[in-house]
C-alpha cells in the first residue's frame, strides 16, 4: 500500500490546531476545515522519506492530529478518507508486521500486538464508513441491510473511501477470525471492493488490483476451484504490475504470500520475493516508504522460508545424510 498520510509544515499546523481548539466555534470550524484540507492533501513528505523508523515514530502524532481536527469538522470528507488510509497503513506497516515477527518466538505477545492492529483497522474502517456517509447519506446503514443498493450509489469520486474501507475491514477480519460477527462482514468487504473496481479499476497505480491478488484467494463468495481463483488473481497481479510499471514491491509480496505459499511452491515463493527485493526504492521516490516496507517483509519471509514451506523430499533426505 502507498503511504497517503501526507502533509507539509507539520509544526505550524500543530500549533494552529491547538490554537483553534481554544477559540470560538465558528472560527474553529473554519480553521479546522482549512487544516483538514491541508492534512488531506496529497504530497510526498511521508511517502518519499528514506527512514521508515522516523515515519513510524511520527505517524501516531499525525493520526491524533487528524482525529483532533475531525472532532471540530466531523464531516470533512477528505480528512476522513486520509485518516482511514493512515490508520490502515500504520497498523499494517508498524504494528501487524512486528506482531508477525514476534509470533515466531512468542505467540502470546504477538496476539497482544495483533489485537492492537485489529483495533486500528476497525478504527480505519469506521472513518471510511463515516466518509462514505458524508458522500452518500445513509450509506453505512443501507450497506448493512442491502449492500448492493448501497454501493451502487458510490461513484468514481468515492473510490478512495471504498478502497480504504474495504482494505481495513478485510485486514481486521483476517486478524479476528475468532469473532464470528466480524467474519460475517466479509460479503460487505466484497461489495465495497467490487464497486471500487467497477468505478475506477486503475486507481492509484493498481492499488485495487494489488489488494484483489490477496482477496480473490480468500473471498467467501468465490466461484470455482482453487485454480480458478489463481487465474483471477493472476489477472489482477498482471494489471497491478503493469499500472505500477513494475516499480511496486507490493504485488510481488502479495502473490508470494497469497498464491505461492498456499500451493507450497517454494520456487514461486522465492522468485516473487526476490523480484520484490530487486526494485530500487530510491528510483521511485513517491513510493519509497511503501517499497522499503514491503521489501523488508520479503527479506523476512525469505529468511524464514523453512517455517512456511518444507524443503523438497530429496533435499530433506540429503540433509539428513550429511554428517
Amino acid at each position: 500500500m502507498i503511504m497517503h498520510l501526507l502533509s507539509r509544515k507539520w509544526a505550524g499546523l500543530a500549533m494552529l490546531a491547538i490554537a483553534i481548539l481554544a477559540s470560538g466555534c465558528s472560527v474553529q470550524r473554519f480553521a479546522a476545515n482549512k487544516i483538514g484540507d491541508t492534512l488531506a492533501a496529497s504530497g510526498t513528505t511521508y511517502s518519499s522519506d528514506d527512514d521508515p523508523e522516523l515515519i513510524g515514530a511520527a505517524l501516531p502524532f499525525s493520526l491524533k492530529l487528524m482525529e483532533s481536527v475531525l472532532a471540530s469538522t466531523p464531516e470533512h470528507r477528505g480528512l476522513l478518507a486520509a485518516t482511514s488510509a493512515g490508520f490502515t497503513q500504520y497498523a499494517y506497516a508498524f504494528v501487524q508486521q512486528e506482531a508477525d515477527a514476534i509470533a515466531l518466538d512468542d505467540t502470546d505477545r504477538a496476539w497482544v500486538a495483533w489485537n492492537r492492529a485489529r483495533r486500528m483497522y476497525l478504527r480505519a474502517r469506521d472513518y471510511g464508513l463515516r466518509g462514505l456517509d458524508v458522500a452518500v447519506p445513509g450509506f453505512s446503514a443501507t450497506l448493512r441491510t442491502t449492500a448492493a443498493a448501497a454501493v451502487v450509489q458510490a461513484g468514481a469520486t468515492e473510490v478512495d473511501l471504498l478502497y480504504w474501507t474495504a482494505a481495513s475491514w478485510a485486514a481486521a477480519i483476517a486478524l479476528g477470525k475468532d469473532d464470528p460477527s466480524l467474519v460475517a462482514d466479509l460479503p460487505l468487504v466484497s461489495a465495497l471492493i467490487d464497486r471500487a473496481l467497477a468505478v475506477d479499476a486503475d486507481w492509484d497505480r493498481g492499488a485495487i488490483h494489488s489488494f484483489l491478488v490477496t482477496y480473490e484467494m480468500a473471498r467467501p463468495d468465490a466461484i470455482g476451484s482453487f485454480d480458478d481463483r489463481v487465474g483471477i488473481a493472476r489477472t489482477h497481479f498482471d494489471r497491478a504490475v503493469a499500472l505500477s510499471q513494475g516499480e511496486a514491491a507490493g504485488p510481488y509480496v502479495s502473490w508470494a504470500e497469497s498464491v505461492c505459499l498456499p500451493k507450497e511452491d517454494r520456487a514461486c515463493f522465492e522468485e516473487m520475493l526476490q523480484a520484490a527485493m530487486k526494485i530500487n526504492p530510491d528510483e521511485h521516490p513517491a513510493t519509497r516508504v511503501a517499497n522499503t516496507i514491503f521489501q523488508r517483509r520479503a527479506v523476512w519471509l525469505l529468511a524464514n522460508v523453512e517455517r512456511w514451506i518444507l524443503p523438497p523430499l530429496d533435499d530433506a533426505e540429503g540433509q539428513e545424510e550429511r554428517p
